[in-house]
């Protein structure tokens, strides 16, 4: 029976050896590290770096997370792709290497009418048995799902086979407009990397999927938001939001270049390297104020 997702997901980051293949030792140790300091599970996404990833390489990093993860908490993959037929496939495949459910952005080439969105879903949903997370992007990919898609494929399909991942922006009362619209009962995850993890978790989301960066961090946060304890919540909250509003400033390349130093300086990583090609690299300045905030961050960490 697939594992429900609850709590913090964390999604992985793909490492690359010098021959700019993935580096499925240091993969392992990521998914170790992850789960050492309280993930509840892990999966892809965008700071997987997947949009820069061949379809096999896609494959390759979903069998090899199923596999790192031994059965520690649920896993997902990110399938969404530029036709139903890839994502179908991708989604396939995932359920056959054994995650408990997919993750699927819709196509972002192309801008979708209501019932193109509708159909690429229900393409999705109708060709496997785990969930389907319903992943809007547009923060910083693609363009806004509408909500009328959320309602109608939750209307269809039910609220254990559609979970919720919306990110476009203003994300606080976009997350806010999909759990009224349904009553409350749309499964809701948030994606800021713990920007907005504490206005969110007030708005009722059953977790959150941020990057490993920050991790313990965001453990801390979850935990502390949990057992009713604000301060503590705060504490770690301000330098780690800090961190991700640096992050913010280069989009998608940002949050690359800084996760990737981070988990370099933390010892779970052996190389920054990334994908090409890349918008942004981290400078210098940045780095040195990444380094102090980090070290505020550790400091307030219970």
């Amino acid at each position: 029976m697939a594992k429900p997702l609850q709590g913090v997901l964390a999604i992985v980051q793909t490492p690359f050896d010098e021959n700019d293949r993935i580096d499925s030792t240091g993969f392992r140790r990521l998914v170790d590290w992850s789960f050492s300091v309280g993930a509840d599970g892990l999966g892809t996404g965008m700071v997987s770096e997947i949009l820069r990833l061949t379809s096999e390489e896609r494959r390759q990093l979903t069998e090899e997370l199923v596999q790192a993860t031994a059965g520690r908490g649920p896993v997902f993959a990110a399938v969404g792709a530029e036709s139903d037929r890839q994502a179908v496939e991708l989604a396939r495949h995932a359920e056959q290497a054994g995650c408990d459910a997919v993750m699927a952005a819709p196509p972002l080439t192309t801008r979708l009418s209501v019932q193109a969105h509708l159909d690429y879903y229900r393409a999705i949903a109708d060709a496997i048995d785990v969930p389907v997370v319903v992943q809007d992007a547009s923060s910083y990919v693609g363009a806004q799902i509408p909500l009328t898609v959320y309602v109608q494929l939750l209307e269809q399909y039910g609220n254990e086979k559609i979970l919720f991942k919306p990110e476009a922006a203003p994300i606080g009362p976009n997350l806010s407009a999909l759990r009224d619209a349904t009553s409350g009962k749309a499964k809701i995850y948030e994606g800021s990397g713990g920007f907005l993890l504490i206005d969110s978790y007030r708005r009722g989301i059953a977790g959150t999927m941020p990057g490993l960066d920050l991790l313990d961090g965001i453990v801390a946060i979850w935990r502390a938001l949990g057992q009713g304890d604000d301060a503590a919540a705060y504490r770690v909250y301000f330098p780690l939001c800090a961190i991700v509003t640096l992050q913010l400033q280069a989009g998608l390349d940002g949050f690359l270049a800084i996760e990737k130093y981070l988990l370099c300086k933390r010892g779970v990583l052996s190389s920054q390297s990334r994908r090409n090609p890349q918008g942004w690299s981290l400078d210098e300045e940045t780095a040195r104020e990444v380094d102090r905030l980090f070290e505020l961050m550790q400091r307030a960490l219970p």
